[in-house]
């Protein structure tokens, strides 16, 4: 008899409780044994019952996905396998795809569901459950960038990780319309006057807006300036060319080419040989 799965979903919205639920009623070695609708409800659900699953959402409010992950390993002596419910860009997807962990994108596919729990299966039925607090910490310090060590001294003294937010579409107003734009989309932005001309594929939109308030906005891992008044998307870049007068240029993968200044051409060059 193949051992039952005994699972714990957690998200603040009834709906994707409910969706994620039902979905996981197909699985017959999976046994949902309760629900929380927030971390603090969550945390004592895991005292309780000890699961071998969470099913965890990151966005919610008071205490997110990764207070709670910190709550648990101040309180329990054995994590249990964790599986993020996010809706977050590309770039915090491939930190978990490096992990062990694992991660469902909302609302969830039942193809990549049933992945998902085939990987639990197989680390539970070989005993490979083990210590799951540290393959987390690796994976915040993918996500926000920061130190191994700094972020396990920051839990130590009660703190938690830098995890910053970016939205997934930026909506862009014009004659009464407005249109949403998606972050990943965005191919470079450059400055005209007090207005920003956002390229995205074979258009161009027009948003009133300073470079510094829409840098605020993008994810530095993905955007960065490469000019006083140019900010290009990292993911579109297909090379960097030096010039014999010392210009260097990138070379999107559309063919645009973008000008660096000499104040940004270093750090430039570092992030571009770091995503070789």
């Amino acid at each position: 008899m193949v051992k039952k799965i005994r699972a714990i979903i957690v998200d603040d919205e009834p709906l994707a409780r409910k969706g994620l639920r039902i979905r996981l009623e197909q699985f017959e070695h999976v046994d949902v044994i309760a629900e929380a609708a927030g971390g603090r409800e969550a945390v004592a659900l895991v005292r309780e019952h000890a699961p071998d699953l969470v099913f965890l959402d990151i966005q919610m409010p008071g205490m997110n996905g990764f207070d709670v992950l910190k709550q648990l390993r101040d309180e329990t002596q054995v994590m249990p396998a964790v599986v993020f419910v996010t809706a977050y860009d590309h770039y915090a997807i491939q930190a978990f795809e490096v992990r062990a962990l694992d991660y469902l994108l909302k609302p969830v596919d039942e193809e990549r569901l049933q992945e998902a729990l085939s990987r639990i299966a197989l680390d539970l039925s070989e005993n490979q459950n083990q210590n799951y607090h540290d393959r987390l910490v690796e994976l915040v310090s993918e996500i926000t960038g920061e130190d191994v060590e700094d972020i396990l001294r920051q839990l130590a003294e009660g703190k938690n990780p830098k995890f910053d937010q970016y939205p997934e579409h930026i909506a862009i107003k014009d004659s009464g319309e407005i249109t949403r734009v998606a972050i990943n989309s965005i191919e470079w932005i450059d400055a005209a006057g007090d207005y920003m001309c956002i390229h995205a594929g074979n258009q161009t939109h027009i948003l009133r807006k300073t470079m510094k308030e829409l840098e605020q906005e993008l994810n530095p891992r993905l955007f960065q300036r490469i000019h006083r008044s140019a900010i290009v998307n990292l993911g579109q870049v297909e090379k960097l060319c030096s010039r014999q007068n010392g210009e260097y240029h990138l070379v999107l993968q559309n063919g645009q080419e973008l000008k660096v200044s000499r104040s940004y051409k270093d750090r430039i060059k570092q992030l571009i040989l770091g995503l070789a």
